[in-house]
């Protein structure tokens, strides 16, 4: 589980995200202020910082810079200074990237997953192996016997979700939270479609899954190592 520390002076977006990456399996910390936000990094180190860069006690720049002296922990600036010279200044403080309010909420969780899995494929990122199908997730790539699969965002996100849980059950309703969002907690059938989709694409026989096996009225588990008999698990 990856840590997110959300720093912002607005309770509205303090809450919108922590719900949204609460939502998706993320832990979240929240700080109202600068110095807030430079203790709470340093009590429980985060994976990735989500920084406001208008505080009311620190500026945001000066709370990059207080980080960058002993963290390389990747950091989104989010701020409503959308003029050139201010992602200047936050960039060459030591953020790594930069959105402007308002902000799309799809488009800052995709930042967050890019920026994490930079992070991770510079701490070795694993590629998942099974059968002849080849998973990397830090180039979100995947290949079926050398030859590379096209997946789209959901299959992907889908199949992430599963490949970094090896043999755990994950129910439909975490999987629907952690691939879809809040909201879609009783759309079985988005996860019934897709799938399916996934298992035409990287299963051998996708009538009889191997690698993603079906627990019925329960939820889905990735198996990176079957039986040699294979199991009769339904979709």
């Amino acid at each position: 589980m990856s840590r997110v520390l959300v720093v912002d002076d607005e309770p509205q977006i303090l809450r919108a995200l922590r719900i949204n990456l609460r939502a998706r399996g993320y832990e979240v910390i929240t700080a109202a202020d600068g110095r807030e936000a430079l203790d709470a990094a340093a009590a429980n180190p985060p994976d990735v910082v989500v920084l406001d860069l208008g505080l009311p006690d620190i500026d945001g720049v000066d709370v990059i810079a207080g980080l960058r002296g002993w963290t390389t922990v990747p950091i989104l600036v989010l701020s409503g200074r959308s003029g050139s010279s201010d992602k200047v200044d936050a960039l060459d403080a030591g953020a790594d990237d930069y959105v402007t309010k308002p902000f799309g909420m799809d488009e800052l969780l995709a930042r967050l997953r890019a920026m994490l899995r930079r992070n991770l494929a510079s701490e070795g990122e694993p590629v998942v192996e099974f059968g002849n199908v080849v998973v990397d997730l830090a180039a979100t790539r995947v290949t079926v016997a050398g030859e590379e699969v096209r997946l789209t965002p959901t299959e992907w996100h889908l199949l992430e979700a599963l490949v970094r849980n090896p043999g755990k059950l994950m129910s439909q309703r975490q999987l629907l939270r952690e691939v879809w969002g809040p909201g879609y907690e009783t759309a079985q059938g988005n996860l019934r479609l897709y799938m399916a989709q996934l298992r035409r694409k990287l299963e051998p026989n996708p009538s009889r899954p191997r690698y993603f096996r079906n627990e019925p009225g329960m939820g889905y588990r990735f198996d990176p190592r079957p039986p040699d008999i294979e199991s009769r698990a339904s979709s």
